[in-house]
């Protein structure tokens, strides 16, 4: 990149997601400056101290007056926590500043957004970056987190051009593709992939640790039990809060899982073999399709 892409990168919240874009940009020398947001006077020591930002403070206004247009302020907070920080904004922030965010329900920060402005502002793009991590905080921040994973805008009908591109644009410079999408179609399509597999996740591992009493459950549990619950070390805060953002979308889900669930128990408990085999057989061909799939666009990225 011949010249930095932004000036100053405020994130707003300095975790696994708006810490891996601030050291993701950094790197590939896409900003100017680093500057990082956080509630505790500790996080914001320590991201400095681990190079993550530049220098940090504990609000919005303590660098305000220093932003223009051409920087950028990411909002990377749990879900129920934007409305807070988009008063911040309006509070301080000057209309010429691009504002963004990385939350995984976009319908509650809609409407965070027009309660806090009575509209939603031009400057302002919603997006969601697919990728992540088990792991959250600061320690968590990874330069490459964004490397060939799809970040997803959903822009409203006035969000400003230049706006638009810039974000767009900060993402392809730390490797994501990045794609567009209504607020709607987003929560139900991520209510189904990536909400729902967390509440089973979660689900199945509160069951095996609160409700089975055998001491032996996890000691010889192996490497399919590891793979599938791995997402139930994500942040509680986090999810807890993306459930109650995204309740329409995650309760749809859950209720066409539990009718399936139901039917899969009938099958087991009357012996019915067909009925078995033929789910086992649709799931493996939809997952070996999705794995194709993965590799193909893989594959496509690299020679890119």
């Amino acid at each position: 990149m011949s010249q930095p892409l932004i000036n100053k990168f405020v994130v707003v919240g300095i975790g696994l997601i708006g810490g891996s874009l601030a050291t993701g940009l950094k790197q590939r020398g896409a900003c100017v400056e680093v500057i990082g947001i956080a509630r505790k006077p500790e996080t914001c020591t320590e991201a400095v101290e681990r190079g993550v930002v530049d220098r940090a403070y504990t609000s919005l206004g303590d660098i305000a007056s220093e932003l223009h247009k051409g920087d950028v302020v990411f909002i990377s907070v749990p879900t129920l926590s934007v409305t807070s920080v988009l008063q911040e904004v309006k509070q301080y922030i000057s209309p010429e500043v691009t504002i963004t965010d990385g939350a995984s329900v976009k319908g509650s920060v809609l409407r965070a957004a027009e309660q806090v402005f009575g509209k939603v502002p031009p400057q302002l793009v919603l997006g969601h970056p697919i990728a992540g991590s088990e792991k959250s905080g600061v320690t968590a921040a990874n330069p490459n987190l964004y490397e060939n994973h799809r970040v997803i805008l959903t822009p409203a009908s006035n969000t400003r051009p230049y706006d638009l591109t810039l974000v767009t644009d900060m993402w392809r410079a730390v490797g994501a593709e990045v794609l567009s999408m209504s607020v709607e179609e987003h929560d139900e399509v991520l209510g189904a992939t990536s909400h729902l597999p967390h509440v089973i996740a979660y689900s199945l591992v509160d069951t095996l640790a609160q409700d089975i009493h055998n001491p032996n459950i996890f000691r010889y549990a192996a490497g399919g039990f590891r793979d599938f619950t791995r997402i139930a070390s994500s942040d509680p805060v986090m999810w807890h809060d993306i459930m109650r953002a995204n309740k329409t979308a995650i309760l749809q889900s859950m209720d066409l899982f539990i009718d399936n669930l139901t039917r899969l128990r009938s099958s087991i408990e009357h012996e019915d073999s067909d009925y078995l085999l033929k789910v086992f057989s649709r799931a493996k061909e939809a997952r070996d399709e999705f794995t194709l799939m993965l590799a193909q666009r893989q594959a496509s990225n690299k020679k890119d």
